[in-house]
């Protein structure tokens, strides 16, 4: 089993920097302590990776991005996992194939604790000399990146143990289940808005430049649809009615002959049980229905008569429905009954595209997000699966249209 450092224990005072960069370190350990070596190395599809993987990955960024330009008489703790744990950067040189992972049985599990525990000691020794601004901007990138990664593990482990037949849960103990918001609107006036990230703190070079755009006068649901509400379309025979679909849609639909969202299945006693990190569980009405393609969220919303929003007009209602992940301070295993966005990240209508202005950053780093600008959708919101602090109201996560194994959801939107 794994254990993240024992809790206790007596460490010298580090800068706020170092002290961030040891958190969000010890906070990857502790989400992988649960699980055995086995399902460490194991993925479950190409989109996932093996919680292996994330591990190396993210140690693999700060040992190419920040010390192998600012380390002094830098050596890598491998050669080859320059190769092996490159996602993307074709700036950085060659990969191993993404759908081929989880054949990388070697190294093993603990090889890759050690090449996380030496980096952490180099990349300390390095944030105790005064960084500039420059590299803490790196280093903050990372951390940012090390966060995303967190989630994906989670969604990705869950994704592997819905394949057992065992149902075998992540963790035991479900949470009580948090009781009913009620469903309102938001209304918003039709005028000028301002979106994009404003102020202080760290943002995502996706969420640049701030501008302007124009809003025609809609309402917003004050929450996210309900597992209750989405099991009426599935009742009413929503994934047998090629009308509610869009083309594509119904063709995802057919060839995978879905007839619900991804993890619910026909519970023995009747009605319907969903999968969940805590296993296989009663679906419970009023929690967010959640694991939806963009083809599903807006399928229903054609259904009941309404629509997906617009990432503009998220973001000009989210200081009114509140801050994401308000409702939950802490990383969550499964999204609640809360109003607030966070629980799960909801579809809008809009494709992923750059605002106007935007210029990625030179180099390797730079083809973090501008690269994927096609055939994709923006999500907003957060999860419950989202480290705390992550998310914000300009933030833009993005994904094709059949991907569900994130925790996704939607938020209905209508005009005047």
């Amino acid at each position: 089993m794994l254990r993240p450092d024992e809790p206790g224990a007596t460490r010298p005072a580090l800068a706020p920097l170092a002290q961030s960069y040891a958190s969000v370190r010890r906070a990857s350990l502790a989400l992988a302590a649960p699980l055995s070596a086995e399902d460490c190395c194991v993925q479950s599809m190409p989109d996932a990776s093996p919680v292996k993987w994330h591990l190396a990955h993210t140690t693999w960024f700060f040992e190419t991005f920040v010390l192998e330009p600012h380390e002094p008489g830098f050596a890598p703790f491998h050669p080859a996992f320059r190769v092996l744990f490159n996602s993307y950067y074709q700036g950085v040189g060659a990969r191993h194939p993404r759908a081929e992972r989880g054949l990388i049985t070697r190294p093993g599990l603990q090889q890759v604790l050690d090449y996380r525990a030496q980096v952490d000691a180099r990349m300390q020794a390095l944030l105790a000399v005064a960084p500039d601004a420059k590299l803490q901007a790196l280093v903050e990138l990372g951390l940012q990146h090390e966060q995303q990664h967190q989630e994906l593990l989670l969604t990705d482990i869950k994704h592997l143990l819905s394949c057992n037949p065992l149902a075998p849960a992540y963790a035991e103990v479900a949470p009580a289940e948090s009781p009913p918001a009620p469903l309102r609107w938001l209304r918003l006036e039709a005028g000028l808005r301002e979106i994009g990230h404003a102020g202080a703190g760290f943002a995502f070079d996706n969420e640049l430049p701030r501008h302007g755009v124009y809003l025609n006068g809609c309402e917003l649901a004050t929450r996210p649809v309900s597992n209750a509400e989405y099991q009426a379309f599935v009742d009413a025979g929503g994934y047998a009615q090629a009308e509610h679909w869009l083309a594509e849609g119904w063709d995802w639909v057919q060839k995978l002959g879905r007839e619900a969202p991804q993890y619910w299945q026909r519970a023995a006693q009747g009605g319907w049980a969903e999968f969940t990190l805590h296993g296989l569980q009663a679906l419970q009405p009023a929690q967010p229905v959640v694991h939806i393609s963009y083809y599903e969220a807006d399928a229903y919303a054609r259904w009941a008569g309404a629509r997906l929003p617009t990432e503009a007009e998220w973001e000009c209602a989210a200081p009114l429905l509140g801050a994401p992940g308000q409702a939950a301070p802490a990383q969550r295993l499964h999204p609640a009954a809360q109003a607030a966005p966070g629980e799960v990240w909801e579809w809008t209508q809009s494709s992923y595209a750059p605002y106007p202005g935007f210029a990625p950053a030179a180099g390797a780093v730079g083809e973090y997000n501008g690269k994927f600008m096609v055939n994709q959708y923006v999500l907003r919101g957060g999860s419950c699966a989202s480290p705390p602090g992550h998310v914000r109201p300009s933030y833009r996560n993005f994904f094709p249209a059949g991907a569900c194994w994130q925790f996704t959801g939607l938020r209905l939107a209508r005009d005047l």
